[in-house]
């Protein structure tokens, strides 16, 4: 199932993955830290419309390198939105890999972390239309940089953040047909 807000096929891919990020992420609060640098304007969002894996790793290489030289309230994360490639999922995890050893390599395992959203994100032990993929369903393949840093911050001052899965699965199981129709193009297994 290609994942879809509102029929956005046509919209740029910045502008569809803001509107992800504002209706299903923040809207469903799925991550309780999203919202506050979202509404300070501290989350960048990048297009690599690479081809390749290495162009990809380039890419990835120059954004972490620009959250390096920026500081947290200018910069706090960023989406890098993948384009033109990455459609398979499995695929996308091999490069999840890679992605991990440019941070390891490049001396930024600790500081960095890769989040990971895909437009058929698919937990282990799940089946495709299972719920609970949705919440790391997005319009396009996409690297999440955290900083460790705020990352820690945040989790230190909310109350069992071990719960936050559940708690999204609660959300999810919670929605009505009209809502899942909304954010992301009718109920799960209904595109079979």
């Amino acid at each position: 199932m290609k994942y879809r807000i509102n029929d956005m096929e046509k919209t740029c891919p910045i502008n569809q993955t803001r509107q992800w990020l504002e209706e299903v992420v923040i809207g469903l609060n799925l991550c309780p830290f999203a919202r506050k640098p979202f509404t300070a304007g501290q989350v960048r969002f990048a297009v690599s419309d690479s081809r390749n894996v290495e162009t990809l790793l380039g890419d990835l290489h120059e954004e972490l390198d620009h959250m390096d030289r920026v500081s947290a309230e200018e910069v706090d994360t960023t989406l890098l939105i993948i384009t033109d490639q990455l459609d398979d999922f499995l695929d996308y995890n091999d490069v999840l890999d890679l992605a991990d050893g440019l941070l390891e390599q490049q001396g930024w395992e600790g500081t960095y972390q890769i989040a990971s959203f895909h437009p058929a994100y698919q937990f282990a032990d799940t089946t495709a239309d299972d719920p609970e993929n949705y919440t790391n369903r997005a319009p396009y393949p996409i690297l999440h940089i955290l900083r460790e840093a705020s990352l820690d911050k945040g989790l230190a001052s909310y109350p069992n953040p071990e719960q936050i899965p559940e708690r999204n699965m609660a959300t999810l199981n919670g929605l009505n047909e009209a809502q899942w129709q909304a954010l992301f193009g009718g109920l799960p297994g209904a595109h079979r």
